[in-house]
């Protein structure tokens, strides 16, 4: 028993510790602790001003976060039925994942989309797609998420031009178009164009949204993706805030009044398995974001200073080894966002390490936010954990450290220009390179991966994407090109190019070219002859 004991590592030292961000953890938290936040500046009641403690006085007493699962994979009849069957199961909101072609502006049948159609997401090509992705749900009724960037502008008219074909007037329309381009210089890599045009495009989408689409989120900062890259908390936090702040500096160099269109941004975090650490999180971005929409650019609606956010669970953290272990990681991991007060939130399935999730790892993904919901305790009080001395004396602690990124990317000249020196690229990557160090030597533990491992099999019923969805897909397209109306095609892309090369907005001339049927490839292909393709300067 002695020798089993020690070779599962159930003796714990008491020495020094750090929480996964790097912040020292002491070992017993008092009153000294919190002496820094001023209960009168920072802990004002919820819906106040700071909105450390909530953004709504009510939390979820009057409203439940809403329930976002993220769902894209094969064709748009395949992920129609896994939208619907979400909806059944008490879904309360849509988020779409587009498969990579999509993301970076090609059709299915381009060379380069051989082998990715349908894997990573539901393939959208044309209209035709968005129509009967949508079929039989009223777009007027639900509330739709579209992580989608480069693209954007595209992917967005198809989704007011399939309402509007509903019958759906786009005032009417509620969701959200992540539209944030700058992460993905810094994090994922699907940009198209470069910085400049890209940048034109965000606040083309934002400044259309503030006018026309009155119920819509024009853009979603994301932080998650560089969680997912290797950010500590308080990076991902001090790195989204700059990347907002960017984009809030953008929208007012074009003329906009801030209070036109700031109340209409929204922000995606991501949420590790270290509970406490993710809640201080959330509770010091709000604070930030808040002071800085207030006192750095005069917003006056205090609409326009609150953080309303979506969270993700960090798929990074899940696991191919002991997958089940993934569904424990992934309560703790939204435990977190509501114990911080999200507005929306997906739950990872179980599966995703290995597969596409199965249709039963994602009941139980949603099933995981009805019960924290409904039987946890947690939605019945508004920051439940308001006051703990150790949480306070994180989020101060993250305060601090987001203050202090966000000073530096200022003396850089902002965040673009921090980017283009590749500077939160590089801190990502040394964080990345600690985490991985600590993983490997043991310190930082991962069940089932470096600590009370097995041999057994995964055990997982896996879903898969079969190869001949591509040459549906392609058959689909040609199809469609052989019964559209060529000429119009051809003279509505030729109006996308001129009006990319002007400064008029973008957005009605990509409703018009989606309408002729014109395909994502071929108004992305127009745009890339008036913008170029941007290709990453390597960093030394």
């Amino acid at each position: 028993m002695a020798e089993k004991k020690a070779e599962q590592g159930s003796e714990r030292k008491p020495e020094f510790k750090t929480t996964v961000g790097g912040i020292p953890i002491k070992r017993v938290y008092g009153p000294a602790d919190c002496a820094a936040a001023d209960a009168a500046k920072d802990l004002a009641a919820p819906g106040e001003y700071p909105f450390t403690r909530n953004i709504m006085p009510s939390g979820y007493r009057g409203r439940l976060w809403t329930m976002r699962q993220y769902a894209g994979f094969a064709t748009v009849e395949e992920t129609n039925e896994r939208f619907k069957y979400l909806y059944k199961n008490g879904q309360t909101g849509f988020s779409v994942a587009f498969h990579l072609p999509t993301q970076e502006g090609y059709d299915s049948d381009h060379p380069l989309s051989a082998g990715e159609v349908g894997k990573c997401g539901v393939a959208i090509d044309s209209l035709q797609d968005m129509e009967r992705l949508w079929e039989g749900i009223p777009l007027g009724d639900v509330s739709t998420s579209m992580t989608i960037n480069a693209t954007a502008p595209v992917v967005l008219a198809m989704y007011i031009a399939a309402a509007e074909k509903q019958g759906v007037e786009r005032k009417k329309l509620n969701g959200t178009v992540q539209n944030d381009i700058l992460k993905e210089y810094i994090a994922r890599n699907t940009y198209i164009f470069g910085p400049a045009p890209s940048m034109r495009l965000v606040t083309d989408i934002c400044s259309f949204c503030a006018q026309e689409l009155p119920q819509w989120n024009s853009i979603s900062i994301s932080g998650y993706h560089m969680r997912e890259a290797g950010a500590t908390a308080a990076q991902e936090a001090a790195f989204t805030l700059a990347n907002g702040i960017a984009y809030v500096q953008a929208m007012i160099d074009r003329g906009m009044e801030v209070d036109s269109f700031a109340p209409r941004f929204s922000f995606f975090f991501a949420a590790y398995t270290n509970v406490l650490e993710e809640a201080a999180k959330y509770r010091a971005l709000r604070r930030i974001w808040a002071r800085v929409m207030k006192e750095r650019f005069g917003a006056k609606n205090p609409r326009s200073m609150m953080l309303r956010y979506h969270v993700q669970t960090d798929g990074f953290a899940l696991t191919a080894q002991q997958p089940l272990n993934n569904i424990v990681r992934v309560t703790l991991q939204a435990l977190a966002a509501v114990l911080g007060g999200c507005q929306s939130l997906h739950t990872n399935s179980f599966d995703e390490a290995l597969s596409l999730p199965s249709e039963q790892a994602v009941q139980v993904a949603l099933r995981t936010q009805q019960i924290i919901a409904e039987e946890s305790g947690c939605a019945d009080v508004v920051d439940p954990l308001g006051g703990s001395y150790y949480v306070e004396s994180l989020t101060g602690e993250i305060e601090k450290r987001v203050h202090a990124y966000l000073d530096e990317i200022d003396r850089m000249g902002g965040s673009l220009k921090a980017i283009e020196k590749g500077y939160i690229q590089q801190e990502i990557a040394n964080s990345a390179y600690e985490y991985q160090k600590a993983v490997d030597a043991g310190e930082q533990v991962i069940v089932g991966v470096n600590k009370y491992t097995t041999e057994e099999p995964h055990g997982a019923e896996l879903l898969h994407v079969g190869e001949e969805l591509e040459a549906k897909q392609m058959e689909r397209l040609r199809k469609l090109r052989a019964a559209r109306d060529g000429q119009r095609v051809t003279q509505v892309l030729t109006k996308v190019r001129s009006v990319a090369q002007s400064s008029e907005n973008i957005m009605p001339v990509m409703i018009e070219a989606v309408e002729a049927y014109a395909t994502l490839g071929e108004i992305s292909d127009a745009l890339r002859q008036a913008f170029g393709e941007y290709r990453e300067r390597n960093v030394v």
